[in-house]
């Protein structure tokens, strides 16, 4: 139930949903005072969305800010790479289609290249309601490109249950009862999902240093363009943070991290 009704708040909570409704408002009502007061709200919050220096300051102060591999412990355990940035609806289904996020892989891949990291655990099941179209989890197919990047299979292990950021957090728990020789931790996720994926791991009982990657926001920047020219994309930008936002309070509420 808590799975599904994340997803309906996710579309619940976006911009896009909101200036429509403002707009449909502004077409129904009948009394034209208040259709004119919904056409001013939808354009002045159409204004403020579309601002893409807002955004980015938003981003700015919620990411946690990187983190260099030569500022890590020398030769940690293992990376725990959560999953959530592939299309399992996109087909044919005989290849791995990377999503927005994909920076957590290479961020993984690299850390183990660079000698930081062991081993890589790959945390995820499927995020999508009625489960994979592939048959395949998100972790399996994660597996596939690291294995074809030359990481050997028995350095990664694979937790394919989950379904959200608290279950990454408890079955990889489960799965470290029996790999006993795992003992210090990297957390490789999105920057702006790695508060929230923080704390459901530290609220099990793992202590895993973070490893931000995914970035949205970028470097401020002192020109006026980059402070009154719209951005197209800051709409879905926004979606992402505000869904992270609430479901951050969601979690602190209930007490997952």
């Amino acid at each position: 139930m808590f799975f599904l009704l994340s997803k309906i708040l996710f579309y619940a909570i976006m911009p896009a949903v909101w200036l429509l409704a403002l707009l449909l408002g502004a077409v129904v009502v009948r009394r034209p005072r208040w259709s004119r007061r919904l056409l001013v709200a939808c354009a002045v919050l159409f204004v403020v969305l579309t601002n893409g220096a807002l955004l980015n300051e938003a981003l700015l102060a919620w990411e946690l800010p990187p983190v260099r591999p030569t500022q890590l412990p020398t030769r940690l355990d293992a990376g725990v790479l959560l999953t959530g940035i592939t299309k399992g609806s996109k087909s044919p289904h005989d290849r791995v289609y990377l999503s927005t996020g994909a920076d957590r892989l290479t961020n993984a891949l690299w850390l183990y290249r660079a000698g930081r990291i062991r081993r890589i655990i790959v945390s995820g099941g499927s995020g999508e309601v009625g489960g994979s179209k592939t048959g395949r989890s998100e972790a399996a197919q994660l597996a596939t490109l690291l294995r074809l990047s030359g990481v050997p299979p028995q350095d990664i292990l694979l937790e394919e249950r989950s379904r959200n950021t608290r279950e990454n957090a408890l079955y990889t728990r489960q799965l470290l009862t029996q790999h006993p020789e795992i003992k210090s931790l990297v957390l490789v996720t999105s920057a702006f999902h790695q508060r929230r994926a923080l704390g459901c791991f530290q609220q099990v009982g793992l202590h895993p240093i973070p490893f931000p990657a995914g970035y949205y926001s970028a470097n401020r920047q002192a020109t006026l363009a980059y402070w009154l020219l719209p951005d197209a994309g800051a709409l879905a930008n926004w979606s992402i943070l505000l869904h992270e936002l609430v479901g951050y309070v969601v979690y602190k509420v209930l007490g997952y991290c």
